[in-house]
């Protein structure tokens, strides 16, 4: 891919809310909003690349779209009647829209509203974000299945239900007040959440990384700290994704390989992004209440601090996901809590962990975990299999390249004395070489679980 291709790639995401929120607010109709932005962006990204950028791109998107609702206004008479009562509530100076290359007057970013917009009150928390992941996060439903665990036609159901709900439910679509912002701050974060994992740790494709979006979601999560700077999970969460994306120019290697946490160069990680987090998680636990994001942060920082990978403090982390175990009823948790207790206490003791999880007997983070702890132990056979199983069972290209490599290698060894290779049962000291996750996978090595939305 061209470096101007991705140019045009990466600026039509960061528009894309933009514009659909403000089509949104102006003509209050969300669907439609959304099916003629999607038009806008084809055009944009075929003529583009061959005509050259136009002067306000946001513009040219925004004009573009309108001419888009009117067509499909004139299509049917039901839109002919809407296109009549969009007329009647917008402004005078707001019905036609602007040249595309004069200066904009919308210069304002609409991302931030769309985000408390989508939050609706009549859905349900889960059915917000994950139409909010559509319409924000720019994910495919393809993705927000994968980020529920479930399969990609119940996703797209729920998707098509949540806006059916929405036009139905009367429910005007305007940015909350700010005595409403509690009732929707839990699903605007998840999705903030949400959107940061897969851009850090793509779930699909042949990037390991989906840089803008992880951007995108950190400039998001900024604007809603500078609006609730006092609130201890909004800053949480900025932490945390700050000092993980602080290791992302270490994650991949010259040819876009995966390289895990503990073989990565810390002298590329992010200093300015991991003093930033650090001094906000640190101001954040003292005030209380912790919450889940504080509590991922402060592992985030253990990790971000040490060193070295032999030098992590384990047994801090490990007391650390006892707490968000408690808080957070989520099996990718236990997972990570079963890397920590092989870091404690051995390998043997993070396998019996994990036989206790039966929530993630088909997903693909439990089987590499797995085989890196058979492979600990000794017990190369059983390795081989989980770090094969891995590799079938991910959508992500390096991640499945970086699976079938370790399977490959231990496989090729099988039949020969590997004298590094540890006791079974032996402890492990902190920082024996396990990594808080083998792939460095998201915050705190882990993409989470996201709750049933029916």
């Amino acid at each position: 891919m061209t470096g101007a291709k991705r140019t045009v790639e990466d600026l039509l995401r960061e528009l894309a809310p933009q514009v659909v929120g403000v089509l949104t607010r102006r003509y209050g109709d969300f669907a439609t909003a959304e099916d003629a932005v999607q038009e806008a962006l084809l055009d944009a990204s075929r003529q583009w690349p061959v005509e050259g950028l136009p002067r306000n791109p946001r513009g040219w998107l925004i004009q573009v779209a309108v001419r888009r609702m009117t067509e499909y206004v004139r299509g049917e008479e039901a839109r002919r009647r809407r296109e009549d009562l969009v007329a009647a509530r917008t402004p005078a100076d707001r019905r036609s829209a602007p040249p595309a290359d004069a200066p904009d007057a919308t210069a304002h970013d609409d991302t931030l509203t769309l985000l408390f917009l989508r939050c609706h009150p009549a859905l349900s928390p889960a059915s917000a974000i994950a139409l909010t992941l559509r319409s924000v996060g720019g994910l495919t439903t393809g993705e927000i299945a994968r980020a529920f665990m479930v399969p990609e036609a119940t996703m797209g159901q729920r998707i098509s239900r949540a806006k059916q709900r929405i036009k139905s439910s009367g429910v005007p679509l305007r940015m909350p007040g700010a005595d409403e912002w509690p009732t929707r701050l839990d699903a605007v974060l998840h999705v903030l959440y949400l959107m940061f994992n897969e851009g850090y740790t793509s779930s699909s494709g042949p990037d390991l990384q989906r840089a803008p979006l992880a951007r995108e979601a950190v400039r998001l999560a900024r604007a809603v700290h500078a609006l609730l700077p006092d609130d201890g999970e909004v800053t949480g969460l900025l932490a945390l994704m700050l000092l993980t994306d602080a290791r992302g120019p270490a994650r991949t290697g010259p040819g876009g390989e995966l390289v895990p946490l503990a073989e990565q160069d810390r002298g590329r990680w992010d200093a300015a992004a991991i003093t930033e987090g650090v001094a906000l998680i640190t101001a954040a636990l003292p005030r209380g209440p912790v919450g889940p994001y504080q509590v991922q942060a402060a592992i985030a920082a253990v990790h971000d601090e040490a060193p070295s990978a032999q030098e992590t403090d384990w047994p801090q982390i490990l007391a650390l996901y006892g707490v968000l175990e408690r808080l957070s009823d989520n099996p990718l948790i236990t997972l990570n809590r079963a890397v920590a207790t092989a870091m404690v206490d051995g390998p043997r003791a993070g396998l019996a962990l994990l036989a206790a999880t039966p929530a993630l007997t088909d997903h693909h983070r439990l089987y590499a975990v797995r085989g890196h702890l058979h492979e600990l132990a000794g017990d190369r056979e059983a390795a081989v299999a989980d770090y094969r199983a891995a590799a079938r069972r991910t959508a992500s290209l390096p991640e499945r390249d970086y699976l079938n490599l370790r399977a490959a290698r231990l496989a090729a060894t099988e039949d020969g004395a590997d004298q590094t290779a540890p006791p079974a049962d032996a402890p492990r000291p902190p920082g024996g070489g396990l990594t808080a996750s083998p792939v460095d996978a998201g915050p705190d090595g882990t993409r989470p679980s996201a709750p049933d939305p029916r």
